[in-house]
Formats: structure tokens, sequence, C-alpha cells
């Protein structure tokens, strides 16, 4: 198994992902997985197996486009408010082990932290009320301010204007394979998959790109795909 090493003299911005590589995706599962086809179901007296497959069709009809994950859509779309339910039930948000402490130690190097999300911004506004995220990073930027999601590969430009990173000087960590690809295709070098999205779930590594199960390998300079 290879080792790669990470020089942090040769990075000045950390980007990271929110859900299933800092916070813990256990929230956003149970949330549009469990509780709300839960709900749905109760309001259009479904059972929950036929409730979940409708939602599911509903999230894949979707997928890739800002309306993904616009929370107000899907509230106009279900018939629920599921903003207000993002706070009813935010105490099942929370940092993935280890989040918190790497997110220090890059303060202590010096190096510009921005959370790079495709989560709508009332959801980011919940989560970082609930955590204190946007006060522990330079930046927060969620998709709708770019115009459109990580995977795509028009995302890139507009967030490096944005921010104002240097592609060959930046470190990008995610859960999601297919952003990293564009990621890559943009010509950010140093990539990291992050294969522990949920304290409920066994790590997914990837094999094309390096592939860790929380932070230590990086606080450490090691990395193992």
């Amino acid at each position: 198994m290879m080792s790669f090493t990470v020089n942090w003299a040769e990075i000045d911005d950390v980007l990271l992902d929110m859900d299933g590589t800092l916070l813990d995706r256990h929230f956003d599962n149970f949330f549009f997985e469990e509780e709300l086809p839960r709900r749905y179901a109760k309001l259009h007296n479904l059972a929950f197996e036929e409730s979940r497959d409708r939602l599911m069709a509903m999230y894949r009809s979707v997928e890739g486009e800002l309306a993904w994950t616009d929370l107000h859509y899907w509230t106009e779309r279900v018939g629920i408010d599921v903003v207000a339910m993002h706070k009813e039930l935010d105490h099942m948000i929370g940092f993935l082990p280890g989040a918190e402490a790497f997110l220090r130690d890059l303060q202590h190097l010096g190096k510009r932290v921005t959370v790079v999300t495709n989560a709508h911004a009332a959801g980011v506004a919940v989560k970082s009320a609930k955590t204190g995220l946007d006060r522990q990073v330079h930046r927060i930027v969620d998709a709708f301010e770019v115009g459109c999601l990580k995977m795509r590969p028009e995302y890139w430009p507009v967030c490096q204007r944005l921010v104002g990173f240097d592609p060959d000087r930046s470190l990008y960590m995610d859960d999601d394979e297919s952003c990293l690809v564009a990621a890559r295709q943009f010509g950010i070098a140093h990539l990291v998959h992050s294969a522990k999205s949920s304290s409920q779930l066994p790590s997914a590594p990837v094999t094309q790109f390096v592939s860790v199960s929380g932070f230590s390998p990086l606080l450490n300079g090691r990395l193992r795909p």
C-alpha cells in the first residue's frame, strides 16, 4: 500500500466539505431517509415504505441540481416545513470525531480554511448555530452563492473567484467522489476523500483518491489510499 505525505508548507488554503467531512452525515441520512418519509407518510396516509420510495424518487429526479439541496424547494414539494424540522432535530447535528481538533490544528498552522458545501444556506445556518462551525473557519461558501453544485465543472472557477485560492497550493477534502473528480479536473493539487462520513456507517474508501477515515493521517502528515 503506497504512502503519501502532506507537506503543509506547500498548502495555503484548505477547502473542506461540511456534511460527511466535518459534520456527521448521520443527521442528514436520518432526516431524509427516515424522518421526512415518516412524516410524509402520515401526511398522505401512506405506508412508510411507499412514502420513502416516493421521496427517494423525488430526490433522484433533481440529483446534481441546486434543487437537490434547496430546503425551501423541498418544503414546497412535500408540503412539510423542512427548515423547521432541521431546527427541531438539531440535537442530532454534530461534528465527526476529530474534526474540531483538525480545525484548531489548521489554525495553528496558519492555513486559511474555507468550508465549501452543497448545502442550502438555511441548513448551513441551523448547523452553524448548533455547532459554531462558522466561528471556526474563515468562510462558508454554499452552492447557491456559487450557482451550482460542486460536482459540476463550472463550480470551481466561480468558487476560486469568490475565495481567491491558488489551486496549486490548496487541499480539498470531501466525502463525495464526484466532487473530488470535478476539483481534480479544475486542477486542485491536493485531494483527500473522507471515507468515514457517518458515525453510524462503516468506512467506504475509494481507490482513485487518497481516502482516509478520520483526520489523524492528515495531522500526522501520512496519508494512505
